[in-house]
């Protein structure tokens, strides 16, 4: 099984790549492997800059966007946490006006399956057990075809691996990222891949349960993760 999409995450109060930055430096470096940001936090930025930046990393593109959880993010861009939810869903409206390629939004509430409903092509879950999707593809798509939709949305489904015996290393790294959800973020540590047969096993429960696309991020900092999860999807049927 080829890889089908590459995916980058978006945050600003942490060490990392920036998200677009990270999606034109693929984009450079590939030729047909399509790429999404899963999420993008658009209330950070204007929506004339999201849609240049997108713009930038080509057709290729899935913009998954979303208001994100934390408060940190928002006070390190100098952007307002509390009216976060209001802003997203006016760039949701604006954006297709200036960029015409699919927009996903993620987010477990119903808000934003409403907003995904009125004015996306889909959604994009946050990660955990196939049957925490299933939860959530069946909410969003209930939310969607109350809105009358003909064609199914887009179900994109996310998740956490550490390959090749690092998988105390990866559960250290999701400990310390969702430190903000409290004794929770035990929980989301315990749910790292760390073997051929749990990325199996996820891979099918989840296309059992509605999803179109499950895209798995690497917690360890090594490239050598990306060599070893293509060994454990290769021949994988779903």
């Amino acid at each position: 099984m080829d890889f089908s999409s590459l995916g980058a995450h978006d945050r600003v109060a942490w060490p990392a790549i920036e998200c677009f930055g990270a999606l034109k430096a693929a984009a450079e470096e590939t030729e047909r492997i399509r790429l999404a940001s899963l999420v993008l936090i658009a209330p950070l930025r204007a929506t004339a800059d999201i849609a240049e930046a997108a713009v930038a990393v080509g057709p290729r593109l899935t913009l998954g966007v979303g208001i994100g959880p934390r408060e940190d993010d928002y006070t390190a861009s100098a952007a307002d946490f509390h009216t976060r939810g209001r802003r997203l869903e006016e760039q949701l409206r604006e954006l297709p006006q200036h960029w015409q390629g699919p927009i996903l939004v993620g987010g477990g509430g119903d808000a934003a399956l409403d907003r995904m409903a009125r004015l996306a092509a889909g959604y994009v879950h946050g990660g955990g057990p196939a049957r925490a999707f299933k939860s959530a593809a069946d909410r969003a798509l209930a939310a969607w075809y109350d809105h009358d939709h003909r064609d199914p949305p887009r179900l994109v489904g996310t998740g956490y691996f550490a390959l090749g015996g690092d998988a105390a290393e990866g559960r250290d790294f999701l400990r310390s990222y969702y430190r903000f959800v409290g004794p929770f973020a035990e929980r989301i540590a315990d749910g790292v891949l760390s073997s051929r047969g749990e990325v199996e096993e996820l891979a099918g429960g989840y296309a059992e349960a509605g999803c179109d696309e499950l895209v798995l991020f690497p917690t360890v900092p090594r490239l050598e993760q990306l060599e070893l999860l293509a060994g454990a999807v290769s021949g994988i049927q779903v």
